[in-house]
């Protein structure tokens, strides 16, 4: 008989899960190691914050720096509900300085220039700041102009749509979407060519909007074409074959080797490139543009990107279990600027900052470090209003359930839904104070 749970077990289960990620790291730990580093960490987004808290309490004496202009911090999964509609847009936005922790301190500037032979950071006014041990995790760059016709003013205006940009723009997003699932019409969900965070915000918006078109019975006056360059409709294969199946089901039509690289807002026409060169043009109604996303350009000016793998994107080259630079052994790479195969979501985050926290632990020890990250990535797929996948994978493409036996991870399940609409936000919280 399959194991079930009812409506009160399954709320249990996504709040003790929460709870059980805040308590994570509390247990016992050894004393706070005496030391004179010099430690900067570059980016105060999931991965930053996250590691300035764990460090303060393993470290004693150490000069912990932390840069980053940015005054708000931002809950970016929480970005995909806000476009649908579910969430109001100051859902996902805090202070940055709220979550940091005393001992730290913090430059509100950017880094303009990383010199890993000297072993100096300069921010955007000149202040050279030096280190023993570097961390990068300034998030990534969404390349909007590389968009021939777009500019993030027109999103929430005659059908069109970016909720990747932030809070604002995600509201703007649901603007436009709730009024193609009132009219219908043409919608147009698109990915670009380039590793990019969350592969699954795609699917997400185009089920979300899907499933709301039909809620308010307008189904039958609007088509769903779901646009990317690549292959497969997700990186892990299982996945790919569900979601195909999903699409198939749900009458969204999918188009592979399709590539956004032009719009034409007036005419409401998208350009995109298609297999050997060819130009495939689609009129629209309501078009859902993500990216290119690049690694900033001080990543790619300083030399730390990798030299021979996505040369145009300009992740940071760094080994894909210790997250350690392959040519500086004092620095780190976290977060979405790692050049590793998975892991652009906050759920890899929380498995990487232990990483990166054990190796610094250790070079400061002098011991080899043990900790190491094996690609764990989290996609709470969402499928309809009240339901997802929970789907979690490896570098392997490995399926690694965390609650195997209880949540099937490739059925579409409330308890699912739960744990990205309620828990997942406590445990990023939670993760941000260092105790997940």
């Amino acid at each position: 008989m399959p194991f079930t749970l009812n409506r009160r077990q399954m709320l249990s289960l996504a709040a003790g899960s929460a709870a059980l990620a805040a308590a994570g790291s509390q247990t016992a730990t050894a004393a706070a190691i005496p030391t004179q580093a010099r430690i900067v960490i570059i980016g105060a987004g999931a991965g930053g914050t996250a590691l300035a808290n764990r460090l303060v309490t393993r470290l004693k004496g150490a000069q912990i720096t932390l840069m980053d202009p940015r005054v708000e911090h931002l809950y970016q999964p929480g970005l995909s509900l806000v476009a649908a509609g579910l969430k109001p847009a100051d859902y996902v936005v805090s202070k940055t300085t709220d979550w940091l922790p005393d001992g730290v301190t913090l430059i509100a500037e950017a880094a303009a220039e990383i010199d890993p032979e000297a072993k100096f950071v300069a921010t955007t006014s000149g202040q050279k700041v030096a280190y023993d041990f570097l961390v990068v995790a300034p998030g990534l760059v969404l390349d909007h102009d590389a968009i021939d016709g777009f500019d993030l003013n027109m999103v929430g205006e005659n059908g069109i749509g970016a909720l990747y940009a932030g809070p604002k723009y995600a509201a703007a997003t649901w603007k436009a979407a709730s009024k193609f699932a009132e009219e219908g019409g043409v919608g147009l969900f698109t990915r670009p060519a380039t590793e990019m965070k969350c592969a699954g915000a795609p699917l997400k918006h185009t089920f979300l909007i899907e499933d709301i078109t039909r809620d308010k019975g307008n189904r039958g006056k609007a088509e769903f074409h779901y646009a990317a360059p690549q292959g497969s409709l997700f990186g892990v294969p299982i996945v790919a074959e569900k979601v195909r199946m999903l699409f198939g089901d749900r009458d969204i039509n999918a188009h592979m080797k399709h590539t956004l690289t032009a719009i034409e807002p007036g005419a409401k026409r998208a350009y995109m490139a298609g297999a050997e060169g060819s130009t495939i043009e689609m009129d629209y109604d309501y078009i859902h543009v993500i990216p290119p996303q690049r690694a900033p350009d001080v990543i790619r000016q300083s030399g730390l990107s990798w030299p021979d793998k996505w040369t145009n994107q300009g992740w940071v080259e760094c080994d894909k279990g210790t997250l350690q630079h392959l040519r500086y052994d004092t620095i780190w790479a976290l977060g979405d600027v790692a050049g590793v195969p998975k892991g652009k979501t906050a759920a890899s985050v929380k498995w990487q900052v232990p990483v990166v926290e054990d190796g610094l632990i250790s070079a400061i020890s002098g011991r080899a470090p043990t900790e190491i990250y094996n690609g764990y990535t989290s996609c709470p797929m969402i499928t309809r209003v009240g339901r997802a996948m929970l789907i979690e994978f490896d570098y392997n493409n490995n399926l690694v359930p965390s609650f195997p036996g209880v949540i099937a991870p490739l059925e579409e399940l409330w308890i699912s839904w739960l744990m990205k609409e309620v828990a997942l936000k406590a445990t990023y919280n939670a993760m941000l104070r260092g105790r997940a």
